[in-house]
Parts: structure tokens; C-alpha cells; sequence
């Protein structure tokens, strides 16, 4: 018999599956995949305390092969005691399943995993299905998706087509499509003076002025204004640091960070020396070091993504637009292997207090699946 969505929802919420903890929750999808008929691969990787689970499943040995990646893992659920039921129990009241990822994301692991059952009790398999489960998707990203990805180009897993199912509405479902995603940078700035009293200001030399100097000129510029198809790019100072707790200390020295979010105007390399060319220009010495922390990409819209689009629609009525707003996903390492687009719930309280998903958009979501692997399944593999 099919498995019900809400009760695998429960289930998997009921695991308190924080970073890099899993608790349970890919055992219980590898226990319920295997009774389909897929085959599991447990693959943890990293060492210690950076260790974390993953989970590969694949039912079929032809193409066209689909993989649904997502992740078990969550955020913290911050104060317990603000939450109307304890975060992990999976309650429902009133239409709504309350808990640590019912949105982000394993209400779209369950719905795939309902939709996969439903499909392969109802049709004979052309093709194949598979499962990227990762624990590692709100954490580093450092043992996870991308180091099965890897595993499955070894072992000949890589698929023809990916959804993620990120939720990807912002207010109700059928809104979005997500078909890329900008590029992301970390910055650390840095700028050294002489420590001193403030009483004696001529014997110091203040950093702070210079540091913000510099932010200024980091904010004030204008990067591009947008692409065809992604917004501007755009930098926040995200933290300021002195390691001062006197009032009446001239600091040694000032930090700050910033994160750059650009789209596809611009590579590592190219918004590195534009920040340094910025920062050179207001004449003070500073130190600079750069992290890509996600890298821009773009899946065309095309067949794998009309065809998403095309299921959605025939679900909700509603047409879902192509976009590449909001932040980063594990999309961004599918993207080199094969097309990729994202499309689940709404992300209207994910990371926060009281998350929550309609029981209603879980089981249509369920629907959007069963059809977007209906359709796949019944694609020419060269297509891809």
C-alpha cells in the first residue's frame, strides 16, 4: 500500500535531526524506500564531530533517471518554550503540521516519497527513480550533497534530470520555480592601528574610521543591475568586531564581515578584484580575504523545467514562474552534473518559531510529484 504524507511527516519531524545529527530519520526513509524495492547506500562522511549521514536510494537501472535530492537535517529550534507545541512532537491543529522542518524540508521528503510509492504501485518503471538524502544542508555543506554527488559519478548514479525540493513559494503553493541561484561570497575585513587612551589620542592610531570608511565605500557601490534572469547583485556588512569592552580605549584593531550575494555578471575572481579596486581607492590599509560560499548557475528554462511547471499547474491552477531569488541550496552541486531546478512548500516560517505546513499543500504536493515523475518516466531519455 501507498504510505500517507503526513504520518511520514510526523515521523520524520518526531526525529530531532539538528546538524549534524540525524536521529533516526534517514534510517526510517532507507527502512520505508527499501519496501519499495529501492536499493540503499548509507554514506556518512567526514570525521568526529563533522561527521553526518547521507542517504542514496535508486530503484531502476534505465534511463530517464530522476533524482529527488533534499535533506533531513534542521536548524535549531531556537526557544522551546515560544513554541505553541514542543518542536519535534509533529502536531496538528486545525489543518496545520507545527514542527522543525515541516518546511524546510522533509514535508517534500515525504511527499516524494508518497509520490514515488503511489507511482511505482500504479505503473510499471521505464526508467529510474533515485533519493539524495543528505544531513549536512544547513550545516558547512562540506560532508554532504557534494561529496555524494562524487560517490555517484563513481558508481555511474548520476541522473538525466534533479529536482530539490527546497520550498520555493513565498505565500502559497504554485507560485515558483527555482531555475538557479546567485552566487555567494563571505568577506572578512580587517584594518590594524595602535592601541591607546582616547585621552591621548595623538599617541594612538584609531582603525575604526578607516574600517568605516571602507564599509562605506563597499556600500555605496553599485554592482550591476541585474540579468536577464537574476537580480542585482547586492552586499550586507553582516558583523563589526573590536574586541573592545573599554570606553575609553583607542582599539588596536576592527574586523568586519560582509557577504556578497552577485549573479551571473561575475565569477570569484572578477568580484574579488572589484572589491579590492573599492577598497584601494579610499587610500587606507586593510586586509582582505574572500570565501566563495556558493557559486552562481542557471538551468534554461526548457524541458526539465516546462515539465515541472506543466505539474504544478495541473495541480494548483496556478503557473509557477521561473526564478532565481532567495538563498543558497545544495542545487548549486547538482547544477555541474546534470539540470536542476528546486520546487516544494511554502518557506513562509522556515527557520522559525512555530514552523509549520498546510496539511492540505503536503498531500498536493504529493499530487505535483506523482505527476512530474508520471511525465518524466514517460520521456524519450535523449530528450535530456
Amino acid at each position: 500500500m501507498p504510505y500517507d504524507v503526513i504520518e511520514v511527516a510526523q515521523k520524520l519531524i518526531s526525529c530531532p535531526s539538528v546538524t549534524p545529527k540525524d536521529e533516526g530519520a534517514q534510517i526510517f526513509l532507507a527502512e520505508k524506500l527499501g519496501a519499495l524495492g529501492f536499493e540503499c547506500h548509507h554514506l556518512p562522511f567526514g570525521e568526529g564531530d563533522e561527521a553526518v549521514p547521507n542517504l542514496f536510494a535508486r530503484i531502476g537501472n534505465s534511463a530517464p533517471h530522476f533524482c529527488f535530492a533534499g535533506h533531513t537535517d534542521v536548524v535549531p529550534p531556537g526557544p522551546v518554550n515560544q513554541w505553541r507545541y514542543k518542536p519535534f512532537d509533529a502536531h496538528i491543529e486545525d489543518g496545520v503540521l507545527y514542527g522543525r522542518g515541516a518546511s524546510d524540508m522533509k514535508g517534500s521528503v515525504a511527499a516524494f516519497l508518497v509520490a514515488a510509492s503511489e507511482y511505482l504501485e500504479s505503473s510499471e518503471l521505464k526508467g529510474s527513480i533515485s533519493f539524495l538524502i543528505t544531513g549536512d544542508e544547513e550545516g558547512p555543506s562540506v560532508n554532504g550533497t557534494i561529496k555524494v554527488l562524487e560517490w555517484m559519478k563513481q558508481n555511474n548514479h548520476i541522473p538525466d534530470v534533479c529536482l530539490v525540493g527546497e520550498p520555493s513559494n513565498p505565500d502559497h503553493l504554485g507560485q515558483e520555480v527555482k531555475i538557479g541561484r546567485r552566487g555567494s561570497l563571505d568577506g572578512v575585513l580587517s584594518v590594524t592601528g595602535t592601541q591607546g587612551h582616547v585621552a591621548y589620542q595623538h599617541l594612538a592610531d584609531n582603525p575604526l574610521p578607516r574600517l568605516i570608511k571602507m564599509l562605506d565605500a563597499l556600500n555605496a557601490y553599485v554592482f550591476d543591475e541585474g540579468s536577464e534572469q537574476f537580480p542585482p547583485t547586492n552586499l550586507e556588512v553582516t558583523s563589526l568586531n573590536t574586541d573592545n569592552k573599554a570606553v575609553n580605549v583607542i582599539p588596536e584593531s576592527g574586523q568586519a564581515m560582509f557577504n556578497v550575494r552577485f549573479n551571473d555578471h561575475w565569477n570569484r575572481a572578477s568580484l574579488s578584484e572589484t572589491l579590492q579596486k573599492i577598497l584601494d581607492a579610499t587610500d587606507c590599509a586593510y586586509d582582505l580575504q574572500t570565501t566563495l560560499s556558493g557559486k552562481v548557475f542557471i538551468t534554461q528554462p526548457g524541458i526539465w523545467s516546462n515539465i515541472v511547471q506543466k505539474a504544478v499547474h495541473s495541480v494548483t491552477g496556478h503557473t509557477p514562474e521561473f526564478t532565481t531569488g532567495g538563498g543558497t541550496s545544495d542545487a548549486r552541486f547538482i547544477s555541474s552534473y546534470c539540470p536542476v531546478v528546486e520546487f516544494g512548500g511554502v518557506n513562509k516560517t522556515i527557520h522559525q518559531i512555530n514552523e509549520n505546513a498546510r496539511v492540505e499543500d503536503l498531500r498536493k504536493l504529493v499530487k505535483i510529484f506523482t505527476h512530474i515523475i508520471e511525465i518524466t518516466d514517460n520521456t524519450a531519455p535523449d530528450v535530456f
